[in-house]
């Protein structure tokens, strides 16, 4: 079989796509920059660019989409042309393929904290920001299709340039701090977990459409924490100081809507990777609980995490020790 994995340049895509290459399957990934994976074909392009696309999908027999456009500002128009209609694109290009469309939690997400939550409908109406809401749009598409959506929450790793690099390198610079008590129990996936969620989700959607196509699943360790243990122990792996401070909620919410107002007059004069320090979306994640069950899940995939938290902590020590 050969199946397209896009957006491989990303830890999850990348992992996802090595795991397949592993496992004698053949490989072509579709990505803006080069993914530096060995043994796999590559295509470099946008899945806003029909040419790129057609050039991916062709020949292919199943297809993982994990291609988007995430961040949390920015023009809506960029994340509707990556997210929305990046996956139409794909999608109709794909069609009668196996497909497994990568999404998240936060498409059902209106603000609330979430507690054993399952995986609730889509929804763009009530999302919570650009990213939240093509995202959500994007998931009805790709359902529509008989894809599979899988969720992944909060994935993190050796190597992870968003959860893992921003809490390190605010803690190095002292600017780390917990909103609210930190008590609020969120369920996080570790890399080689939710990669491996995903192949079991290609498995599925290929011999049993029936079951799993245009269904949504959550995929977490199943391993819920409290957040500020969360934050203390990807901390000590990294060898930086934890946090020591904590902000009100109330006072991170109207930080974040100040921020966002003045964001786009400051982006291109901070240095960084051009994200805000605090949103009001951020704020909400950092002082509700987010867990989910994950009965149903484990069954429809058939798939259970081989990694747990203490080994995922194990190992990202040991990437930091070794200068990874």
């Amino acid at each position: 079989m050969t199946v397209l994995v896009t957006g491989a340049s990303g830890l999850l895509g990348g992992t996802v796509a090595a795991l397949l290459r592993d496992r004698g399957e053949r490989v072509r990934v579709l990505q803006r920059r080069p993914s530096r994976l060995v043994g796999v074909e590559e295509v470099q392009g946008s899945v806003t660019d029909a040419d790129a696309v057609a050039r991916a999908v062709e020949g292919t027999d199943a297809v993982v989409h994990l291609a988007a456009k995430v961040s949390m500002t920015g023009p809506e128009a960029e994340f509707e042309a990556v997210n929305v209609e990046g996956t139409r694109a794909l999608l109709a290009a794909a069609a009668g393929r196996p497909t497994v469309f990568v999404s998240s939690p936060s498409v059902a997400h209106a603000g609330t904290a979430l507690a054993g939550a399952g995986a609730d409908p889509a929804d763009p109406a009530r999302a919570r920001g650009a990213y939240a809401r093509t995202k959500a749009a994007a998931e009805l598409l790709a359902l529509a299709a008989g894809a599979v959506a899988v969720r992944p929450h909060l994935v993190w790793g050796p190597g992870d340039e968003q959860l893992v690099a921003r809490i390190v390198g605010r803690a190095r610079s002292g600017r780390l701090v917990v909103v609210g008590s930190g008590a609020a129990l969120v369920d996080t996936t570790y890399v080689s977990n939710a990669a491996d969620a995903l192949v079991a989700a290609l498995d599925a959607v290929r011999e049993r459409p029936d079951v799993v196509g245009g269904r949504a699943y959550v995929v977490t360790n199943g391993e819920p924490r409290p957040l500020a243990e969360l934050v203390e122990r990807i901390c000590r792996a990294a060898g930086v100081p934890g946090p020591r401070r904590h902000v009100p909620r109330r006072v991170a919410l109207a930080a974040g809507a100040g921020v966002e107002r003045v964001w786009p007059l400051l982006a291109d004069r901070v240095p960084g990777d051009g994200e805000p320090p605090l949103t009001r979306f951020l704020a909400e994640q950092l002082s509700t609980a987010h867990w989910f069950d994950q009965a149903e899940t484990r069954a429809a995939l058939r798939w259970t995490p081989a990694v747990g938290l203490e080994e995922g902590f194990a190992r990202l020590a040991a990437a930091y020790r070794s200068g990874g």
